[in-house]
């Protein structure tokens, strides 16, 4: 395959191979990504119009099912909140994370000093406390 790529694009190795690597990664991207994208958008397509039609049959078939259905929206509405506040929890952890550990890395590989860099790593961890403080604090509890 190489030898192929130093064929096409000239004998000099180097820049043989770098546009043959190119050339392969704008192809790879220019169909990969957009095909990724529709695939998911089909697939959320499809769990919605699964949803819908469950939804439906539930509520057709008598008021049981309508109370079922009700029931139904309102338990998964709950997941996915409860599924956001966790999400916000673990980013804020990882964030407070991050910041620590750019705090000391930073004062261990420059050194503390007047101008030193080592409380830029206070930026992420405020932002994870900021999240933290939203989750526990401010954000409507889940029911």
């Amino acid at each position: 395959m190489a030898h192929l790529a130093l064929m096409m694009f000239g004998g000099n190795e180097g820049i043989g191979l770098w546009m043959f690597l190119s050339v392969g990664a704008v192809a790879m991207f220019a169909v990969f990504i957009p095909l990724v994208t529709w695939i998911e958008s089909r697939r959320k397509e499809r769990e919605a119009f699964y949803k819908s039609e469950t939804l439906r049959r539930l509520s057709e078939s008598s008021s049981d099912g309508a109370k079922m259905a009700l029931e139904m929206l309102r338990e998964e509405s709950r997941r996915e909140a409860l599924k956001k506040h966790e999400g916000l929890k673990i980013g804020g952890l990882i964030n407070i994370g991050v910041g620590v550990g750019l705090v000391i890395f930073l004062r261990v590989l420059i050194g503390g000093g007047h101008d030193s860099p080592y409380l830029c790593g206070l930026i992420p961890g405020l932002i994870g406390v900021a999240m933290l403080v939203y989750v526990y604090l401010l954000a409507a509890p889940i029911e």
